[in-house]
């Protein structure tokens, strides 16, 4: 009784995707899904979608779309500050601060690309060479985004105080309580 139901369900799946009406094509007579855009069609701006990828958690599509960008666009501050961008939230933070070099090389300008490159650079430990990126930042923004002004404000804070310093030494003893039983002490 199963093997009938197989054949009668595969015999359906084949009548439909034999089907004029569409079926389980697309519709326009080709099996395939469509590819690119449709000639006279204008596309969506990589750099847009990026970005609205990047708003939705989307790094690596986001990244995808900006490198489609690029080609369109060419390499300018825009598209390489937005690749640095999606290379810091992935983690690649050497490919963001090459990136982000080059786009604060291309229009010394622009403020997000000099805020994120010091975001970078406070990410490896590079804390002052980042406040003095993102004083060049905030300078450019003339003080108008809250992002920069409290990146700016955490990097003079770790340049006076470092989150990191020398460890304490701690001295361990261990201490036999009887047999095959050891507790361990720690002595600063």
């Amino acid at each position: 009784m199963l093997k009938k139901w197989v054949g009668f369900i595969g015999a359906l799946g084949l009548m439909a995707a034999c089907d004029p009406a569409g079926g389980f094509g697309a519709g326009n007579g080709n099996p395939f899904a469509p590819a690119g855009v449709k000639q006279g069609q204008a596309s969506v701006d990589g750099l847009l979608v990026g970005h609205r990828l990047m708003e939705a958690g989307e790094f690596e599509l986001a990244l995808k779309a900006y490198l489609r960008a690029a080609a369109q666009h060419g390499l300018n501050v825009d598209v390489l500050s937005a690749i640095g961008s999606a290379n810091l939230r992935l983690g690649r933070l050497g490919q963001a601060e090459r990136q982000l070099r080059e786009a604060v090389k291309e229009d010394p300008s622009f403020a997000p690309a000099w805020n994120n490159l010091g975001v970078v650079l406070m990410e490896q430990g590079n804390n002052g060479e980042a406040a003095r990126v993102f004083k060049t930042a905030f300078a450019l923004d003339s003080g108008e985004s809250a992002e920069i002004r409290e990146n700016l404000r955490l990097a003079l804070e770790n340049l006076e105080d470092p989150v990191y310093s020398e460890p304490e030494t701690i001295n361990f003893a261990l201490v036999r309580r009887g047999f095959g039983e050891y507790l361990l002490l720690s002595t600063p």
